[in-house]
């Protein structure tokens, strides 16, 4: 089951632990992927973990056991189902792998504009995404694909290539006129 792809559960903000604890009393194989986080409370600063992908939990599992998954409190719907809309087993090892090495991975809101660009080294070597914002280092967005969840990393400038982006071009078509009527005599 390595290599097989993971499937996407939606669940309801903020329950993704309970879900999570859920699927292991079911032997339900897993991943949430968490990142750690500094808050200001109004008496201390306190260090959570919050899900990189607030809303998802990744699950692969057999067949017959869908109507247990999608029976789970909290559980809203189950994505990539036949195959459409999955997740790779690669995309999530790099993310299991870049948790592990400290990178430093956070939730990002989707972006529509921006320079694409491939990651050249490390973890994320030959991954795509999207440069958004330039400070010490280069942050890039990187999409999940089947669930179109977004994330940042910080690179260095070195690490990552530009990618021409691919113009789809069409024939260009030409308005069409009605002809014009020509009036007979009779």
């Amino acid at each position: 089951m390595d290599g097989n792809p993971w499937h996407v559960l939606h669940v309801i903000a903020n329950h993704e632990k309970r879900v999570v604890r859920h699927l292991n009393i079911r032997s339900i194989e897993h991943y949430l992927p968490l990142y750690t986080e500094r808050s200001r409370w109004t008496d201390r600063v306190v260090t959570l973990e919050r899900p990189l992908f607030a809303g998802y939990v990744f699950i692969r599992f057999a067949p017959q056991a869908r109507l247990s998954v999608i029976s789970i409190p909290g559980v809203l719907r189950l994505i990539g189902e036949e195959g459409r809309d999955t997740v790779s087993a690669a995309e999530i090892a790099r993310i299991r792998e870049g948790l592990s090495t400290g990178c430093l991975l956070r939730p990002h809101p989707a972006v529509k504009l921006g320079t694409p660009v491939q990651v050249l080294r490390g973890v994320f070597q030959g991954a795509h995404g999207v440069v958004t914002e330039f400070r010490q280092q280069c942050k890039v967005v990187m999409a999940l694909s089947g669930t179109g969840q977004t994330f940042s990393l910080e690179l260095d400038l070195a690490d990552i290539e530009v990618r021409k982006p691919v113009l789809k071009t069409s024939p260009v078509s030409l308005p069409q006129f009605p002809k014009p009527r020509v009036r007979t005599a009779d």
